[in-house]
């Protein structure tokens, strides 16, 4: 059993990440950032917003919620939460938002990771560029209508594709909940 407040050892560390433990359980921190958000965007026209972009990871295009790190940057290590999630969706699909509402926050692999993912609600969305992500991102925007998601993300999957899972966390809050938050 672990104790809270165990020291934290370091394993193996690269410029991104770092292996360590506390007592017998290893896991991996994220290195120079301070934060990982997520961002749920639906248009004036009733569509979702999705990215498309291959994971060297899982070998594969994976759909998913625009999203990324906070505090990454040289200079702006103090990024805001909601600042990261306006500069990842605007590097990501080309909309600005005209609020960020901060849905919860949720681990996103508890027994590998401490990272933890901050959902934000993106609305009064402008299109103001064309998206793709950066200089080191290929990047497919999608613009998918809400009454056609369940069969376009069937055809994606079987195009091959995997659904990253955080992507029907925020699919909740548009179809069951959009007024809850869990902060």
């Amino acid at each position: 059993m672990h104790r809270a407040n165990e020291p934290i050892k370091v394993i193996s560390q690269t410029p991104f990440l770092r292996l360590v433990t506390i007592g017998s359980w290893s896991f991996v921190q994220r290195a120079g950032t301070s934060g990982v958000v997520t961002v749920v965007a639906r248009t004036p026209e009733d569509e979702v917003l999705l990215v498309e972009q291959f994971r060297p990871p899982v070998q594969a295009r994976v759909i998913e919620l625009p999203a990324g790190l906070a505090g990454d940057i040289a200079g702006s290590e103090d990024e805001s939460l909601e600042l990261a999630a306006r500069r990842e969706l605007l590097e990501e699909t080309g909309f600005e938002a005209e609020s960020m509402k901060r849905l919860f926050s949720g681990p996103s692999s508890a027994g590998l990771t401490d990272e933890v993912i901050t959902f934000f609600l993106a609305d009064g969305l402008k299109q103001v560029g064309p998206g793709g992500g950066d200089e080191s991102e290929r990047i497919v925007v999608h613009r998918v209508p809400m009454k056609e998601l369940d069969a376009w993300l069937a055809a994606k999957v079987d195009a091959g594709c995997l659904l990253d899972a955080r992507l029907f966390s925020g699919l909740y809050f548009l179809r069951v909940s959009s007024e809850r938050t869990f902060t």
